[in-house]
């Protein structure tokens, strides 16, 4: 999907949603098996709810590879379900170079059939531009993310390492092919990336059950294009555990998505 065309279906469905499909066994209603068929049919239930209100879907591949085999078949069988308007990240953290960068990219992309991947920068330059060679494809960089760890590294520094790595990918990727992971729980550090890089699309989690605010996160960088994805995984589909938990789930969704529709009019 093209930057153009991730544009229009904001424009079109008036929202920046991205649901992630962190999908735990252990966390589905209580009715759908705890397999690789209930998972699927879970996701799909997901998928169903929220396609005409999300912009994009965010499977995390931990969720499905521990799993082997199985989780591999209901992972591919989940992106395959997701309708082609939607964007689809396959949430991978890759960071290895090389050769072996080139081998993660060519599984995601060509085999799996994600739109994007997220990859680890902390190699540099050899980490990511293997990614950033397919054509019509995204790679989306860790820049600042939201877990307390992140200050053991990021923050370290004058300018801070997370402004070296902001700054050093913007050179190897234009706004037509790289985003960059924002967490929602910094808006005030956000609103800095944003003026650092003005036109690249942020991937924001951490909004809801992490404690990140929809408002701060788009007040602080929401531009004239939206430039953002904002991730909503556990506040989405785990809204309901009954047999019609997919109600609950659109409803979840729904709230997210209008609040969303309202900052894109302003």
């Amino acid at each position: 999907m093209t930057r153009q065309e991730l544009i229009a279906q904001i424009q079109q469905k008036g929202s920046y949603l991205c649901v992630g499909l962190d999908t735990d066994l252990n966390k589905i209603p209580a009715h759908l098996p705890k397999t690789a068929e209930g998972m699927l049919t879970f996701n799909k239930a997901v998928i169903d709810a929220t396609a005409d209100l999300c912009v994009a879907y965010k499977p995390n591949l931990a969720f499905y590879e521990q799993y082997g085999t199985e989780g591999w078949e209901v992972l591919k069988a989940t992106v395959d379900y997701i309708p082609d308007h939607c964007f689809v990240i396959a949430d991978a953290k890759r960071g290895d170079i090389g050769n072996t960068a080139a081998a993660y990219a060519r599984a995601l992309f060509d085999d799996l059939g994600a739109d994007a991947i997220t990859v680890a920068p902390y190699m540099g330059r050899d980490a990511v531009t293997p990614f950033l060679e397919h054509e019509g494809k995204w790679t989306i960089v860790l820049g600042l993310t939201s877990n307390p760890g992140a200050a053991d590294f990021q923050y370290h520094g004058e300018p801070k390492l997370y402004e070296r790595v902001i700054r050093a990918c913007a050179e190897w990727g234009s706004p037509e092919q790289l985003m960059y992971v924002i967490g929602a729980t910094r808006p005030e550090d956000m609103k800095e990336v944003r003026d650092m890089v003005p036109d690249h699309f942020f991937l924001v989690p951490g909004v809801g059950a992490q404690g990140g605010s929809l408002t701060d996160v788009s007040n602080a960088a929401l531009t004239a294009d939206a430039g953002l994805l904002v991730n909503s995984s556990r506040g989405i589909i785990y809204a309901g555990q009954g047999e019609d938990f997919a109600t609950d789930v659109r409803r979840a969704a729904s709230t997210l998505a209008e609040q969303m529709a309202q900052f894109l009019k302003a």
